[in-house]
Formats: structure tokens, sequence, C-alpha cells
């Protein structure tokens, strides 16, 4: 038997919705200014969830560690040489990735 919470409806349904995307797809995002970069220490779908129900705390505290960012022209260009494997969910406005592997 398991300790871990019980995962809320939003995190289910952001989990169904995150997916597998090539840095092609995601460019006119960012040039929108509408990605959230987030390291891999972080779990992408709870990211989004704090986005979504605008838990400013935990999203200023990851921030503040450097774990979360809206994207950077550093960061895009370094993809785009790359093209690496990403995952992304949308939480309109924001489209949050992370690059796994």
């Amino acid at each position: 038997m398991s300790d871990a919470p019980t995962p809320s409806p939003l995190y289910v349904k952001l989990l169904g919705e995150t997916a597998q995307i090539g840095w092609s797809e995601l460019e006119r995002f960012f040039a929108q200014g509408k990605l959230i970069w987030v390291k891999r220490d972080l779990d992408l779908v709870s990211v989004a969830e704090a986005v979504a129900t605008d838990d400013t705390q935990q999203v200023t505290q990851w921030l503040a560690a450097g774990l979360v960012e809206r994207m950077q022209a550093e960061t895009a260009a370094d993809l785009a040489a790359r093209d690496p494997q990403l995952w992304a969910v949308v939480t309109s406005p924001w489209v949050c990735v992370q690059e796994r592997g």
C-alpha cells in the first residue's frame, strides 16, 4: 500500500494531455513568449498543475531555485540545434516543456 497522495483530477487530466513533441512544433510558442522550461528534477505535470491553479507560492519557489523559467533564447537555440526528446503539456496560455532522457 502506497502512502503517495492521490493525484488531483486536474493532475490526471494534464497527465493525459502530456505528449512527446519536437522543437519545430514548439517554436511558434517560443516566439510568442509562452514556453515555460522545466528542469529534469521536477515533475512536468506537477509544474503544469501549479501554473494552471495559479499556485504563485510554489511557482515562485521553483523560479527562485532556477528549476522553472520562461524559455530563454540560448535554451531555444540549443534545442533547435540538438532536437532532443521533449515532452510538453499545455496550461493555456502557457506550454510547459521538459527534456527527457
